[in-house]
């Protein structure tokens, strides 16, 4: 069958059961399903009967939120590469559809807009008599385009058939259905978080609050002083964008709520001076956060929040290195090696050999990682030796250097003192610019001579070793730039044992340097050597196998046009 970009799964189990299939449904529509896969529950719900059925309240009780945590908890198992969201449109608690007002037409007066629009409706309805399915399949394209804005004659499926050996398990299991257990709700309900590259612990938890708020969400979104901790942080996305994907995930999930998204510069935010708020939603990781929450409201004269806790997502693809909860940490540290953005216009290059310029900040592990690459069959072009050898004599850079900072350079062999000169320079932007526009230039001339050699010995990857690479502008000799990271207290601990320097002095050596984030942001790669070397190696390897797939695909390409 057809793979459909966007589609919308409509659950109609009963609750009791629903736990059991939710898995296989997933599962199921996976398989047809690539991009985005919204989840509309209405239990109970019949199709293909003599009425056409319509959408209905549904009240928030305990089992819902259980089915909430359940349904992201195995769409991270069985189906990581689909956006799944819970829409809770037509979920409201009693309380607030009986204040007075009636709400005309149900949960949804019109149909709801999503962002991205429906190409097929799924279902897991069974089917008593396969004579009926043109029926029932009918009867969900209507109940769907009442419910959602759907292109006419939206394609339906039916997932039962491929869950009927559930049912003999389902029908041992089944018991008496209980009267569901109400789920406290509160007029307002706060949470906070970095919500980075938004996933299914992040779902879980917005989703949960959703449905135990019934007027106004307010989020505290972690910003500056809140990220300098988080791991790999430099790969954590610009505030506007999580932002962004948050709103756009709860106007589909809840479009009803007053939502207020707001910083979150320290550990309470605007939680402890907000009278209105009732309840904080938190994990049993951040429950101690919001129990420090609750003393500092009651110290400003308000009164306690609820703390209603939700359980972690487990990660059940998670490696040694990573946490074993769904987090945001793990998610950057698989991003480690793979393309962040594509390579800038290179058509002014041949296009063999690929060159990859390689840098990072001092202690990085920048050049270990180069020589990984040069095992592994690339050509290393080592920069700091080539910038020792334009200082050699009978160079242009030696005679334009003596002429520029004074014959008292010279050694009695006649090199530079290189020491001396670094003094003439430190502290002064000025001079040292006057150094760097006679040196980098000349250190390029020799590393394109050895890229042209490379060429014509037929070798397939330059890696172009560069501490200064961005400084001196050299990315116009490169296809990409990889760029290799570690935190600035772990790059202090190697400069002062390696060098033998004071923190201080390494310090100002690390501050002197472009930082993480800037070379980050022009970075199409991005490494880190934090871990041990057979985790730096994982990720090298990672990166050259991708490599060499784009490598490929161009070569397909050049032949092509």
């Amino acid at each position: 069958m057809a793979m459909f970009t966007t589609g919308i799964l409509v659950l109609t189990s009963p609750l009791n059961t629903l736990p059991l299939r939710i898995a296989p449904v997933l599962s199921s529509a996976a398989q047809l399903v690539e991009r985005t896969l919204y989840v509309h529950l209405h239990p109970g719900l019949i199709l293909g009967g003599g009425n056409q059925p319509r959408p209905v309240f549904i009240p928030p009780v305990v089992d819902l939120s259980t089915i909430i945590s359940r349904l992201y908890s195995n769409a991270a198992d069985v189906c990581g590469h689909l956006d799944v969201r819970v829409l809770l449109t037509n979920v409201r608690a009693q309380s607030a559809t009986s204040s007075g007002t009636t709400i005309p037409n149900g949960p949804f007066p019109r149909p709801q807009s999503l962002s991205h629009s429906p190409d097929v409706v799924l279902t897991d309805f069974p089917l008593q008599n396969p004579g009926q399915s043109n029926q029932v399949m009918q009867c969900l394209q209507s109940y769907t385009g009442h419910c959602y804005v759907c292109s006419p004659g939206l394609p339906s499926v039916l997932l039962h058939p491929q869950l009927m050996m559930l049912q003999e398990t389902e029908d041992a299991l089944k018991e008496p259905e209980e009267e569901a257990e109400p789920l406290e709700t509160y007029s307002d309900v706060v949470v906070g978080g970095t919500f980075d590259r938004l996933h299914g612990a992040h779902k879980t938890l917005l989703n949960i609050s959703c449905l135990l708020a019934n007027r106004r969400f307010l989020i505290g979104v972690c910003d500056k002083a809140m990220l300098k901790k988080k791991v790999l942080k430099e790969l954590v996305e610009p505030y506007s964008v999580r932002v962004q994907r948050l709103q756009e995930f709860l106007q589909e999930i809840k479009p009803s709520l007053q939502v207020e998204i707001v910083p979150l510069d320290d550990p309470y935010g605007v939680s402890v001076v907000d009278p209105l708020l009732q309840c904080i939603v938190v994990s049993e990781e951040t429950r101690k956060g919001g129990e420090a929450v609750n003393k500092k409201r009651i110290e400003n004269g308000m009164p306690a929040l609820v703390l209603h806790e939700i359980q972690l997502l487990k990660d059940a693809h998670h490696t040694e290195t990573e946490e074993e909860k769904i987090s945001s940490s793990s998610l950057r540290s698989r991003l480690l090696g793979t393309l962040l953005t594509p390579p800038k216009d290179t058509s002014h290059l041949a296009p063999l050999p690929y060159v990859i310029g390689l840098t990072g900040g001092s202690g990085s592990g920048k050049s270990s990682i180069a020589r990984r690459l040069e095992a592994l069959g690339a050509v290393r072009v080592d920069c700091d030796k080539l910038g020792h050898e334009v200082y050699q004599p009978d160079t242009a850079a030696h005679h334009r250097v003596l002429k520029e900072f004074g014959s008292d350079l010279l050694n009695e062999d006649k090199t530079i003192n290189r020491r001396a000169l670094g003094r003439k320079v430190f502290g002064n932007k000025e001079r040292l610019k006057a150094l760097t526009d006679i040196v980098w230039p000349e250190i390029a001339l020799l590393v394109k001579n050895i890229i042209s050699q490379a060429r014509e010995e037929g070798k397939q990857v330059c890696v172009l070793d560069a501490a200064v690479l961005l400084e001196a502008g050299w990315t116009d000799m490169t296809h990409e730039v990889w760029v290799t990271i570690i935190p600035e207290e772990e790059a202090v601990i190697r400069i002062t044992e390696r060098d033998g320097v004071t923190t201080e002095d390494a310090l100002r050596r690390l501050q002197s340097q472009w930082s993480n984030s800037q070379q980050v942001e022009r970075a199409n790669v991005v490494l880190s050597t934090r871990w041990e070397p057979e985790v730096t190696q994982k990720q090298v390897l990672k990166a050259w196998e991708l490599l060499q797939e784009r490598i490929t695909q161009r070569t397909k390409g050049d032949i092509s046009s």
